[in-house]
């Protein structure tokens, strides 16, 4: 699978255009967007395989219900961050020795980027002669992060895991680091899944089947009393999953603190949370238990 040239070529297409006539003002927005950068995780599904790939701090997370039907969340994508040190130990492999102190600083790459790969963030990528002809004259000298001698210190190569889905694996989260921050990997399959068991009272009942037996009738209606138990809000499984995130409480869902952390201005929100994207794909366990290899 091409995707690890794929996704250089994408950096190198937004460097490339970044840098494309600096000195026109209408290239200004560019540049400067150039500035930032952007983590990424992307799962394609053919058939059962399932192939993810991961720049930066985003997680993929499978949902597996055990044959005990216990749900267990198994993680399979790669973080990079300081958190982890086979990643660490690359970036410091990649410099002189004399950099070992400064590469990697309060757990950040040069002391400012928490995510160690990453889109865009050229600032971390482009040589210093570059950064000072064409970026520091329009933005000043604090795009120079300190120390920095031996660029690129980043890069948007991917990590790819291949999972051989089975008619246990019963749907994929991919979220951003906004998401895993507040929750752990195992309480939103565990949200997840007891989202897919309240959310079949949401709708009419519906026979799946026209000759059921009562036998079979009862042991539907009586999975129906249950979901009513744990019946959602929401019929969205990755808004379900946002509503916990941000108002979950010993107690329950608190909705003063949801309003709270949704209403904070741009200046302070950052203190208390990370932006969340979420994304939840759900597997037809039918067609995994007869689909071929």
């Amino acid at each position: 699978m091409p995707w690890r040239r794929l996704f250089l070529k994408l950096d190198d297409d937004l460097s490339r255009e970044a840098l494309t006539n600096v000195s026109e003002k209408v290239n200004l927005k560019t540049l400067s967007v150039s500035m930032a950068g952007s983590v990424a995780c992307v799962a394609h599904i053919d058939g059962p395989h399932l192939h993810v790939a991961s720049v930066g701090d985003c997680q993929a997370v499978l949902g597996v219900l055990s044959d005990t039907d216990t749900w267990t969340a198994k993680k399979i994508s790669i973080e990079h961050n300081t958190d982890n040190q086979v990643e660490v130990n690359r970036i410091l492999d990649e410099h002189p020795a004399s950099e070992r102190d400064t590469v990697i600083r309060m757990e950040r790459l040069l002391g400012q980027l928490a995510p160690l790969r990453a889109f865009g963030d050229f600032r971390y990528k482009w040589s210093k002669q570059t950064l000072q002809n064409s970026v520091v004259p329009k933005f000043g000298e604090q795009v120079l992060a300190p120390n920095y001698h031996t660029p690129p210190y980043l890069t948007a190569r991917p990590e790819i895991i291949h999972h051989r889905l089975t008619p246990r694996d019963r749907f994929l989260v991919i979220a951003s680091d906004g998401l895993w921050d507040l929750v752990s990997p195992l309480q939103v399959v565990r949200l997840v899944g007891e989202h897919m068991s309240g959310k079949v009272t949401l709708s009419p009942l519906r026979l799946p089947r026209k000759d059921m037996t009562l036998d079979e009738i009862n042991d539907l209606l009586l999975q129906r009393r249950k979901g009513l138990a744990k019946k959602p809000v929401d019929r969205n499984a990755a808004t379900h999953l946002l509503r916990h995130a941000l108002g979950g409480t010993e107690y329950g869902v608190e909705h003063t603190k949801i309003s709270q952390l949704l209403s904070m201005s741009q200046e302070v929100v950052r203190l208390f949370r990370d932006d969340i994207t979420i994304s939840v794909v759900f597997f037809d366990s039918e067609y995994l238990r007869h689909c071929p290899l």
